[in-house]
């Protein structure tokens, strides 16, 4: 049997509960995920990538298979580096599929090794995203149980 390596990529910025449904339940299909955090230098994020290292690990603690890293620069070179067999991506609504199914086409074309596996989030989570997270903190809204309880801490310290 072939041992199955998964990359789930993201900003994570922060990481929400949809995210952690995704990597519950790919830790469960694959022998290994890897969540790595795309190092993207055209965007401002509100969390360093050293801080949304420390939260992933922390709130992934429970998934032994499970390990956290950072990457920059082209996911199928990242996963051609790691040996990755498959990408990880969630998808919430029709307008994800179609821009998650032109980037798995360009994925394969650049290196048809690589799977990429779509998993919709639980429906409580379909319309969750750490935008939307952050934005509501901005704001002073509530965000108990859209992301771990150690993520609200340091995102409420974090806007205060």
């Amino acid at each position: 049997m072939k041992n199955v390596l998964a990359i789930y990529p993201g900003s994570f910025d922060p990481v929400t509960n949809g995210h952690l449904d995704l990597i519950e339940r790919g830790a469960k299909i694959f022998d290994r995920l890897v969540v790595s955090i795309l190092r993207n230098f055209d965007k401002e994020p509100l969390f360093t990538i050293d801080e949304r290292v420390e939260m992933l690990r922390e709130v992934t603690r429970p998934w032994a298979n499970v390990e956290i890293d950072v990457f920059s620069g082209l996911l199928v070179d990242y996963a051609r580096l790691r040996e990755a067999n498959v990408i990880l991506r969630g998808i919430r609504a029709v307008s994800d599929y179609e821009y998650e199914l032109q980037m798995a086409m360009m994925n394969r074309k650049l290196n048809k090794e690589v799977e990429t596996v779509f998993m919709m989030p639980a429906v409580s989570y379909s319309f969750l995203s750490s935008r939307l997270v952050r934005e509501i903190a901005h704001l002073g809204g509530p965000i108990t149980g859209l992301v771990p309880t150690v993520v609200e801490e340091r995102l409420r310290a974090k806007i205060l």
